[in-house]
């Protein structure tokens, strides 16, 4: 399937010349899924994006697709139900990119009041098995195990106070391919997808938006695009784009906040599975070590933002606080800033004032206190058979809520969303988190049949969106191992190692069958292998990159987690780049100086000084 620059002009034109039944603005994983949906309805969709898809948040996650089990501290159980079973269909839709990898949740008795101890972690994680539908004989069910076993797998860590650690199913996520493989979907759908475009106003008829205008940033031109409804979905941008042409009152929705994680090698700091820890700082905030390709990231501060949207920048406020909580965590490591070999910052669009978790707007509010020790009180003596389960069932459901989040720390808060239709007819979906992408969006696709009917008396079937999966995805998801394992001896059979060729099957799913077709009938690039040929040239023809960075950052994970090899390849992708492309000169200047400033950013140059 082509999707390039070649086609995007294409887009341009079509999208100038017809009518849409749906304008979706943002390309991150929110106007992803729901365009996919919309273009797999039949519905005339398109999605336009001011960065690369995903580019402004959803390329800047902590990268897991995890149950939140921290909200079953304040009992959100519907937020944690919601979440884990949404996790499951996801991975079902995508079973290339989210993977299974159980948490480990050190516990301390020498910090003072944390979030969990030893009794409350394994209540906590009994509730969250049974709401994720994770069976006792599982290999995924949970389990606590002793300090020792704890130092075993993690000889780093912080030995003082040590009461031994939970572990527990979740799962790692790569954030910017989910995106860019559901917006490739819903181009193959029928969708027009459209990056660099920037939305700058709404065109109006008869007092309702009727379209937008829109500036293509790599032309300058401005273009006008009609349509039947325009939905908001720009993340933590919603505000921005209410606010433009507007002739009402607006109510602000949005608390951006900002996450921070930095990148170190492995051998630096040394975790074999995801871990989750208090920060030791009673500032009600938790934080993350994941290993990820031989190196282990850390993160986040998630602290409310008030700067610059599109390029949020990690400061020495953030390294500190980051490094000093690392290194009383894991007090043997003495990293340093030194140690850094990559970091991003990025905006989660929660909602100000919005502590539910039904996805549509809804309200449910935090558990006291009271309700918490009801609950895991109750659940005792269901295991010790005082009680039953119809009892614990209905405490669970009639439990006392706590409404109001505006005092707490933004790591506290519920990721709630809203859907709703302003007076000039912009509907705007906001506030969420990645793992519920699916879910906002087929509520979303309810009403915009609904208007789409009532309004225009066009019919429109939402598809079964828990069935539908996404491009690469299209497999059986209980076999990943046995897929990978197949589409890897195409790889080698195409001229690749077979650690290149696995790397590559698990990386795309089905789509590394493209990859390997390239492989097979091309030279490799000057200067690169031919594994990185074929992905470069496959990035190039079917997954729209722009510019180096697009590639380096966001189709691959070079910058983030192959730091070392970045230097040896950079200047040989901008020449195939620029040759494919077509740049001028002074256009592939202006490439290589973004290129650069892009690895400065993530190397923390700067800062380092």
């Amino acid at each position: 399937m082509a999707f390039s620059k070649k086609t995007r002009q294409e887009a341009i034109t079509k999208v100038q010349n017809e009518e849409m039944d749906l304008l979706v603005i943002g390309g991150g994983i929110t106007g992803a899924g729901l365009t996919l949906q919309a273009a797999a309805a039949g519905m005339k969709v398109a999605v336009l994006e001011m960065q690369d898809f995903s580019e402004g948040t959803s390329s800047r996650s902590t990268k897991l697709v995890h149950g939140g089990i921290r909200y079953l501290k304040n009992f959100d159980v519907e937020v944690v139900s919601d979440t884990v079973s949404e996790r499951a269909v996801v991975q079902g839709i995508a079973p290339h990119i989210p993977k299974p990898d159980p948490m480990l949740l050190p516990i301390y008795d020498d910090e003072g009041k944390t979030t969990f101890d030893m009794f409350s972690v394994k209540i906590a994680m009994d509730l969250y098995d049974r709401l994720a539908g994770v069976d006792e004989d599982s290999p995924y069910a949970n389990y606590t195990i002793s300090p020792e076993e704890v130092l075993r797998r993690e000889p780093l860590i912080k030995k003082k106070g040590l009461q031994g650690a939970g572990v527990y199913l979740d799962y790692r996520n790569n954030d910017a391919r989910l995106v860019i493989d559901n917006i490739k979907k819903a181009v193959e759908d029928g969708a027009q997808a459209i990056s660099k475009m920037k939305v700058i106003d709404f065109t109006y008829t008869d007092g309702q938006i009727s379209g937008v205008r829109a500036r293509d940033l790599l032309t300058d031109q401005v273009i006008e695009v009609k349509a039947k409804l325009v939905i908001n979905t720009s993340g933590p941008w919603v505000d921005k784009i209410r606010y433009l042409n507007f002739t009402r009152p607006i109510v602000p929705k949005m608390r951006p906040t900002k996450g921070v994680h930095l990148v170190v090698d492995a051998a630096k700091l040394p975790v074999p599975q995801p871990t989750y820890f208090d920060t030791g700082k009673h500032d009600k905030r938790m934080v993350f070590a994941i290993p990820r390709e031989n190196k282990t990231y850390f993160g986040t501060t998630d602290t409310d933002y008030h700067g610059d949207f599109t390029d949020p920048k990690v400061t020495q406020e953030d390294v500190d606080y980051l490094l000093d909580v690392i290194n009383f965590r894991y007090p043997e490591a003495n990293i340093t800033i030194n140690d850094i070999e990559a970091s991003w910052a990025g905006l989660r669009p929660l909602l100000g004032g919005n502590s539910g978790s039904d996805y549509n707007g809804g309200d449910n509010g935090a558990v006291s206190e009271t309700s918490f020790n009801a609950v895991v009180e109750a659940v005792l003596r269901y295991k010790n058979k005082t009680a039953t389960k119809a009892e614990v069932e209905h405490l669970l459901n009639n439990m006392e809520s706590n409404l109001s989040e505006k005092g707490d720390a933004p790591s506290s808060v519920s990721r709630g969303s809203s859907l709703e239709r302003e007076s000039d007819g912009l509907i705007t979906l906001a506030g969420g988190k990645i793992t519920d992408y699916r879910k906002m969006a087929a509520g979303a696709m309810e009403l915009i049949c609904q208007l789409l009917e009532e309004d225009f008396g066009l019919n429109y079937e939402p598809i079964d969106s828990k069935k539908y999966q996404i491009s690469g995805g299209e497999f059986d998801p209980t076999k990943v191992e046995e897929v990978v394992a197949e589409n890897m001896k195409v790889g080698v059979a195409a001229g690749l190692t077979e650690e290149e060729a696995k790397y590559i099957a698990d990386f795309y799913g089905m789509n590394a069958l493209h990859v390997f077709a390239y492989a097979s009938e091309m030279e490799p690039y000057e200067g690169l292998s031919l594994a990185e040929s074929a992905r470069l040239r496959y990035a190039l023809e079917d997954e729209m990159i722009l510019t180096p960075v697009d590639y380096l950052l966001r189709r691959t994970n070079h910058i983030l987690f192959m730091r070392e090899g970045v230097d040896a390849i950079k200047v040989h992708v901008v020449n195939a780049m620029a040759e494919y492309l077509g740049w001028s000169e002074e256009e592939k200047a202006e490439q290589e100086k973004a290129l650069e400033e892009a690895l400065r950013e993530s190397d923390l140059s700067d800062l380092k000084k």
